[in-house]
């Protein structure tokens, strides 16, 4: 048996609706799901300053535009008004 690990969330109805989707490979039979939940305590461990991965993927796509349109700094700019010691 092969393992793809996914992330998701159940909703009110009780689906399974995964982040994204799986990606490479189609399988036209039954698959086993195993649903792993956290704790309470294994919860609160998660780092409230982890910049989500939508965010971290939109941050991404506005550079590479940014960066395809010509509306980029030169890096001697990027420097100015910054002290460093």
């Amino acid at each position: 048996m092969k393992a793809i690990e996914v992330t998701g969330k159940i909703d009110q109805e009780g689906n399974l609706i995964l982040d994204e989707p799986i990606q490479g490979t189609t399988y036209p039979h039954q698959v086993r799901v195993i649903v792993l939940v956290p704790e309470e305590a294994e919860a609160e461990e998660i780092d409230p300053d982890d910049t989500p991965i939508e965010e971290i993927k939109a941050s991404l796509r506005r550079a590479l535009h940014q960066a395809k349109t010509g509306q980029r700094l030169p890096l001697s700019q990027m420097w100015e008004g910054i002290d460093a010691e």
